[in-house]
């Protein structure tokens, strides 16, 4: 425990959870619900287009998207980061915490995956593979629980 109390007490945590400029805590969550909206929201628009949502999008021109989900996976680990180190000593210790990191984990995994695997794929006229919805629902699962268990964090 004193190791997390060291991180709780750096000067960045501190400031994080305590200062009052709106660049610290708010600008910090902020942050982080907008990178986890960018990572979940564009995978969830490639898995929903694989379960036959808006069936004449073209599949290919979807894969543009991984960039910007790279981005926000980035972006939430950052302020991830920032977040853990401002209230180590409590959510180190919470099993919902680990919850929440192997679903992120596990959707990291399923975003690369349908890429090497369904994108790499594709029919002559963008057929998607067979496993192409088995990828979709994992990845739509994946983000649920990993969205679901973040804001569980904060209540329970």
């Amino acid at each position: 425990m004193n190791f997390l109390d060291t991180i709780e007490n750096l000067g960045f945590s501190t400031w994080v959870r305590e200062s009052p400029s709106k660049f610290a805590y708010p600008t910090v969550l902020l942050m982080h619900v907008i990178g986890m909206g960018v990572v979940a929201g564009l995978s969830a628009v490639i898995s929903l287009r694989f379960l036959g949502v808006s069936p004449k999008t073209p599949v290919q021109p979807l894969e543009r998207l991984y960039p910007l989900m790279w981005i926000g996976f980035w972006v939430n680990a950052a302020t991830g980061t920032a977040l853990l180190m401002a209230s180590a000593t409590k959510r180190m210790v919470d099993p919902t915490f680990y919850i929440k990191m192997v679903f992120i984990f596990a959707g990291v995994a399923v975003l690369q995956f349908t890429r090497n695997k369904v994108f790499r794929n594709l029919g002559p006229h963008g057929e998607l593979p067979d496993n192409a919805k088995t990828l979709a629902w994992a990845a739509l699962i994946c983000w649920l629980g990993a969205v679901t268990a973040g804001r569980l964090l904060a209540y329970i």
